[in-house]
């Protein structure tokens, strides 16, 4: 491609890579423009009043693609951590390795009973996913009554701020440990943990500046393009321009927005009403995330816990100061807590009362003391965001098969976790492969990866 203008919205992780990945291909005429004072987006890190660093959620850095890979040892050298991951869940007053379908045997014997009988039930006849119409269905087809009752439903609930007959059954791959009714037996029978399933058992983490810290490091590489502090407030498709908050007009030629693609519709003219009406389909969820810090060293060595059940707010809780010994003021006195609870308007939490929940969550689950509350709190802090989760509804996919080539026809790409609106690839390593796939097809001509952005599905 001729060195067409190119205007990329977002320093996110897609924004970021798109515009490093544009650089590293020699492309120059290119503007990068973020709303925030600061890059990272949903992967910054925000450091409290206190000293303690705080990620935007529980990040940690594990990869599908060896570019990725590449970039992450480019920018981090040795400065980062190597961890092996201690995932748990907490239910029935116990903590239990995770994933709780092959590590049951600890619960109450009536119920594991009822899990063993649900998993039985479940698995009489072959799993036939034409018949399944939503994850709740394929939850109860797939994990039994038992484990649909005691975690899958209500853990979901917590995580998605949506009931799960509202998703559809196509985001899982491997988010979801699916259960062997053999091997889940033969873990009660014998008395075995199984903690080892999952992509990320093992994973990568920054020593400085929290998950942030790995994006602040592209910044040098394409300062000269990047503009902060410059949310847009129109976009015209027809004259191909973006209008910021402060009145400065910026044209282009061609258009990457990371921008939630529902509010990207809303503020752009020269679009068809009924690709804007099909964007006010799409379902998503916000997060209040908590974070505590205590002046006492770590009394574990966890990484992360997940929460099902109601005595507590969050979903899930992530010991931060064991990822980095940089993210409290000192390691040898502090630890730190980092605890998530989604929002929607099926599940709405008040910001008043937020940090007292997730205190009162806390001592209930034995993460801290009355005696930690009461004289040994070293911070609370509380980050806000609106979108953190995009919700894989039901209307999803047809809503992005319609909205997706309108925008492409218009010079204008939707990518990242919010633009493309695909959970299932919105890690940050995908968001990541999303700029760089996205800008090898502008640049290159290349084919965005499937496995990425799947545009068979006509996205």
């Amino acid at each position: 491609m001729s060195e067409q203008k190119i205007v990329i919205l977002g320093a996110g992780p897609t924004g970021l890579a798109a515009a490093y990945r544009l650089s590293e291909l020699g492309y120059r005429n290119y503007r990068i423009f973020e709303a925030r004072g600061k890059v990272g987006g949903l992967a910054s890190s925000e450091v409290s009043p206190n000293g303690f660093t705080y990620d935007i959620g529980g990040h940690v850095l594990f990869s599908h693609y060896k570019y990725f890979d590449a970039l992450f040892d480019k920018l981090m050298g040795d400065e980062y951590q190597e961890l092996v991951r201690e995932a748990w869940v907490w239910m029935c007053g116990r903590f239990l390795p995770y994933p709780l379908q092959n590590n049951i045997k600890d619960l109450p014997k009536e119920v594991v009973l009822e899990i063993l009988l649900g998993l039985v039930e479940a698995q009489k006849s072959p799993l036939k996913l034409d018949e399944i119409e939503n994850f709740e269905q394929l939850i109860m087809k797939q994990f039994g009554a038992g484990l649909a009752k005691y975690f899958m439903m209500p853990y979901n609930f917590k995580v998605w701020a949506h009931p799960p007959r509202m998703m559809n059954k196509e985001w899982i791959g491997e988010r979801v440990a699916l259960p062997s009714l053999e091997r889940v037996l033969g873990n009660v029978i014998l008395g075995r943990d199984d903690a080892g399933w999952g992509p990320n058992n093992t994973f990568k983490y920054p020593r400085h500046g929290g998950t942030g810290g790995l994006f602040e490091r592209i910044v040098p590489y394409i300062k000269d393009h990047l503009t902060l502090d410059s949310p847009a407030a129109a976009v015209d498709a027809d004259a191909k321009t973006v209008t910021f908050r402060d009145g400065r007009v910026e044209s282009y030629d061609v258009l990457l927005t990371t921008l939630p693609m529902d509010k990207f519709a809303h503020l752009t003219a020269g679009l068809p009403q009924g690709v804007v009406d099909e964007t006010k389909r799409l379902r998503h969820s916000g997060s209040f995330i908590v974070g505590v810090g205590v002046d006492r060293p770590a009394p574990t060595s966890k990484c992360w816990m997940y929460f099902p059940e109601e005595d507590a707010p969050f979903y899930r809780v992530t010991y931060l100061s064991n990822y980095s010994p940089e993210v409290v003021p000192d390691i040898t006195r502090q630890h730190s807590l980092l605890a998530e609870i989604s929002h929607s308007e099926f599940k709405p939490e008040d910001r008043d009362t937020i940090v007292q929940q997730t205190l009162d969550g806390m001592v209930s689950t034995r993460l801290l003391t009355e005696e930690d509350v009461a004289t040994r709190l070293a911070d609370t802090f509380v980050i806000e965001r609106d979108y953190t989760y995009p919700t894989p509804s039901l209307e999803r996919d047809g809503v992005l098969r319609a909205v997706h080539p309108a925008l492409h026809e218009r010079g204008i790409y939707s990518r990242g976790r919010f633009g493309a609106w695909r959970y299932e690839v919105g890690n940050m390593d995908h968001s990541v492969a999303q700029g760089v796939e996205w800008a090898d097809r502008v640049v290159l001509g290349a084919v965005e990866d499937e496995l990425t952005y799947q545009a068979k599905r006509g996205c």
